[in-house]
């Protein structure tokens, strides 16, 4: 397939000496950049398809570097709307616990369908949880993947310390270290592939330093560095968590990671909000990416990542909706827009601009996620393309662009391109029937029950 994406409002390049090519085209086949260039400079058909670009915004597809796609089943739950991270988790753990595999199934649909009708291409998923009301949720997430068209890096999580071990999930909830393990070498020998242009990658993802031992995220490392496979946990999430790594281990969590044999470039972390300077420097000069969730963080009143300080110090930055009960929602361009914002209430305006922004929903997101095929608008690079129309309401009257779709926000998506495939149109997805699952989503949560 040969497709060109023609007259485009701009196209953004957000290279450090080419921020935008006004009127620009992008052009691809089989899933592949080809050619990108100003406008009269259009290579010569024929072509399979054409798009008519204009008037919209043409951007690398957003990343999404953590997310939990179960929660999206028990958004704004009550007895945990008003409650901060450790009750918000005492409270739901019983109720996700009884999330069944279509349960699953359905949730990881929805969320990636919000993902992509924001204009997300690529989603990593932190499923830590196994139940006996479902075995093999991440396999359940995987099919999901398959099925909407989007690319997927897939967490092995795990939790195995609980209650009566000194963590803070219930029995019924955790796993023993043998098991995980095994599983997580099952998982990377069925479904990672490490090839350019992979659809599906695995990680291994031990939950956080509340929910698993010591020994388990020594053996996990070691596994993720023979199978060279990406790691990924929750770190300097709150004051409670650095509080308890201090009375538990003895060391605050930075220290316990590096301990641990995971203070990497082969790591990426949930939120790292609580770090100071000298530990922003280590996670900078190990190449140890952060997935920063501000809309999480406000919610749950985590704190203020120190995002610009992370960036300077060289540490691979990207962003995270995060799970959509504590968000809650699964947009990332609403994400990009409160990264922005939160962003400046501590560093002020002249510190940090839109086009950072969208460098880190872009190109930090896939560099975090190891991905050096995506997140630019290059040739060479996958056809991971985003088109955001600037007809709404909510665009009338922005002078600058690429501005606008970081202030302006949240975006819908009007046209998506996945690995070069449509996947989007006029804002519609063509992969799943919405209102359908809509309704088997809706459905799931009602299952569930409130109290």
């Amino acid at each position: 397939m040969r497709t060109l994406i023609h007259d485009a409002e701009t196209v953004a390049i957000l290279d450090e000496s080419v921020r935008e090519i006004r009127g620009g085209f992008v052009a691809f086949r089989d899933g592949v950049i080809t050619e990108v260039g100003e406008p009269g400079a259009e290579p010569e058909g024929p072509f399979d398809e054409t798009v008519d670009a204009s008037g919209m915004v043409l951007l690398p597809g957003l990343v999404n570097t953590h997310h939990h796609f179960s929660h999206t089943l028990t958004r704004a739950w009550p007895g945990a709307a008003d409650a901060e991270l450790f009750d918000w988790l005492k409270t739901l753990y019983p109720v996700w616990e009884r999330i069944d595999r279509e349960g699953v199934h359905t949730a990881a649909l929805t969320a990636m369908a919000e993902l992509m009708l924001s204009g997300c291409t690529l989603t990593s998923d932190h499923h830590y949880l196994f139940s006996a009301a479902c075995t093999d949720p991440i396999d359940a997430a995987i099919e999901a993947a398959g099925e909407i068209g989007i690319r997927f890096h897939a967490g092995r999580g795990s939790m195995c310390l609980s209650e009566k071990d000194g963590g803070l999930p219930p029995d019924t909830v955790v796993q023993d270290e043998k098991t995980i393990l095994d599983d997580s070498v099952r998982m990377v020998e069925k479904y990672h592939d490490p090839s350019a242009g992979s659809m599906l990658r695995v990680a291994l993802a031990p939950c956080s330093p509340f929910s698993v031992t010591e020994s388990l995220m020594i053996e996990t490392a070691r596994l993720a560095e023979s199978y060279d496979v990406k790691l990924h946990t929750h770190l300097a999430e709150t004051v409670d968590e650095e509080e308890y790594c201090i009375e538990k281990f003895g060391v605050r969590p930075l220290d316990y990671l590096e301990r641990t044999g995971w203070l990497t470039g082969r790591t990426w972390l949930a939120h790292g909000i609580h770090f100071d300077r000298g530990e922003i420097a280590r996670l900078g000069g190990a190449r140890c990416g952060i997935a920063h969730c501000p809309q999480s963080n406000m919610r749950l009143a985590s704190g203020i990542a120190a995002t610009v300080d992370l960036h300077a110090a060289g540490v691979p930055l990207g962003l995270g909706v995060d799970g959509s009960a504590s968000n809650d929602g699964s947009s990332l361009s609403a994400e990009v827009r409160q990264a922005l914002l939160l962003g400046r209430i501590r560093y002020g305006a002249a510190r940090l601009g839109t086009d950072e922004v969208l460098r880190w929903a872009t190109r930090g997101g896939a560099e975090v996620l190891g991905r050096d095929d995506t997140g630019r608008i290059a040739p060479g690079r996958r056809a991971d393309i985003a088109l955001f129309s600037l007809d709404d309401i909510a665009f009338s009257g922005a002078g600058d662009p690429l501005a606008a779709i970081v202030l302006c926000g949240p975006a819908r998506v009007h046209t998506l391109f996945i690995e070069g495939r449509c996947v989007v149109r006029s804002g519609r997805l063509l992969t799943v029937d919405l209102p359908r699952l809509l309704e088997r989503h809706r459905a799931a949560s009602r299952r569930l029950g409130r109290t």
